[in-house]
């Protein structure tokens, strides 16, 4: 290929880069719709609305309910058995976080078990204190609080 050759490929090349480039850049600043559908909620008794978890790695979006009753000195498994029991499950570590964020006068200033295990280590699971909002990973035969919460798919 010649000097001249070679230099026009390059430039068609550079011209189709910048043309992906203007396009990736046009869809970046564009505004985005995040539309939700008008919905009503039937809360039952003691329930409380705490909002909604936007869903993440192709799971769906979901209204967070948190159930009415709390588990006292129960173990991860033990508070898996309470949250069934109320017919919900217990709150994941995002929804621990809205509940703090939300509804945080409807818990103890103390430490409630979500319903995940720790990715490294199966002997923990992870907890939140509705104190100061931390959340923490420790042994799941500690004897800590439970909420359970139920979800509604949007």
């Amino acid at each position: 290929m010649n000097a001249i050759a070679e230099l026009e490929t390059i430039k068609a090349t550079h011209a189709d880069l910048a043309k992906q480039i203007a396009t990736l850049e046009e869809a970046i600043t564009k505004p985005r719709n995040f539309v939700f559908h008008a919905q009503t909620i039937a809360l039952n008794p003691g329930e409380e609305y705490a909002g909604i978890i936007l869903g993440k790695d192709g799971a769906a979006s979901h209204h967070l309910i948190l159930l009415p009753g709390e588990a006292e000195s129960v173990t991860f498994a033990g508070a898996h058995e309470f949250a069934k029991k109320a017919g919900g499950d217990l709150p994941t570590r995002r929804e621990q976080s809205l509940l703090f964020a939300n509804l945080k006068d409807q818990f103890e200033q103390s430490w409630y078990w979500s319903g995940e295990q720790h990715a490294a280590d199966s002997y923990s699971a992870w907890f939140q204190d509705f104190d100061d909002g931390s959340q923490v990973s420790w042994r799941k035969d500690d004897e800590l609080r439970a909420r359970a919460v139920r979800r509604i798919t949007i």
